[in-house]
């Protein structure tokens, strides 16, 4: 692998590293509230991008950039329906398998209906939106911002020119939400409870309340995410299982309820597909494999994982 080709490898992964890094983020704080993993995430991302396009453009989305005011209007539908889905999950797929501290005493329960939920949004999306696959529009004009939509590399490597504001945006996102948990009133709210259930209580923690909020933040960071993923490739409703499979083992990776651990697991993860899909001998078919078998490691290596997976805390 030449020079240019490896510095395209890395960028291009690192941008889609953060993605998951949103997503595993989303992981980790319903992880840390509730201890169940959010197995309809990835397709609570998805649906998220692909219902506003539907509200917003139709049935036919295409690729080709909206006015300033269709973007708008996708950007807020997105954020509306990645927390509704969200809370929706909550409500029916988590909170009837949990005890009276809202931490999970039925592993099956909310493992088949996590897996149920993911499945009625993969219907439901599949007969409004009844093509293989879709190409969504940019609400943010990322593509825009040069001329050739790309930006040449050293060494004779080139990569869209949206990798960059995607990584930046991304990043941006994850730090404030980890300024929220770290610093904010209701953030030491989380990881009381994260903590300590019972003796958040007895300090008058509203549990339920800030049960619900890590859900509501865990579904606006599902909206960024597929915002920021789904122009940039084609996209079918099947497509958040991959997707919540790699947020899974991106937070697996840095140590399940650490959300700088889910970030930085997910530009690990997110480098090491791109390297596979640069390799000669390999290529961009294998790439998708990475995530899956990330995950196969890691609870292979750590099967007691989604046992000891530390809390929320100030990091």
């Amino acid at each position: 692998m030449s020079g240019g080709v490896l510095l395209q490898s890395v960028l291009s992964g690192l941008s889609i590293g953060a993605i998951y890094g949103l997503v595993a983020m989303g992981f980790t704080l319903v992880w840390s509230l509730t201890r169940v993993l959010a197995l309809a995430h990835g397709d609570v991302v998805v649906a998220s991008a692909l219902v506003a396009v539907l509200v917003v453009v139709g049935r036919t989305p295409v690729a080709i950039a909206p006015d300033w005011g269709r973007s708008l209007a996708l950007v807020v539908v997105a954020l509306v329906v990645g927390v509704a889905l969200s809370l929706a999950v909550y409500a029916v797929a988590v909170r009837p398998f949990l005890d009276r501290s809202r931490r999970s005493e039925d592993v099956l329960g909310w493992v088949a209906g996590g897996v149920t939920a993911g499945l009625v949004v993969r219907t439901a999306l599949g007969l409004a939106l009844p093509a293989a696959a879709y190409a969504v529009p940019d609400p943010l004009h990322l593509d825009g911002l040069t001329s050739t939509g790309s930006v040449s590399l050293p060494g004779g490597g080139s990569v869209g020119v949206r990798v960059f504001p995607v990584l930046g945006v991304a990043l941006a996102i994850a730090l404030a939400t980890g300024w929220f948990v770290r610093a904010s009133r209701a953030g030491r709210a989380m990881r009381a409870v994260a903590d300590d259930v019972d003796a958040a209580t007895l300090c008058g923690v509203p549990v339920e309340r800030t049960v619900v909020l890590a859900f509501v933040l865990a579904g606006l960071l599902a909206a960024v995410a597929g915002l920021l993923d789904a122009p940039g490739r084609s996209v079918a409703v099947d497509s958040g299982v991959v997707l919540g499979l790699a947020g899974a083992a991106a937070a697996l990776l840095g140590r399940l309820g650490s959300p700088s651990g889910a970030v930085a697991g997910g530009l690990v993860l997110g480098v090491a597909q791109q390297l596979v899909a640069g390799w000669p001998r390999l290529g961009a078919s294998w790439a998708p494999l990475v995530p899956l078998a990330a995950l196969v490691v890691v609870l292979a290596v750590r099967p007691d994982g989604l046992r000891t997976g530390r809390p929320v805390v100030a990091e």
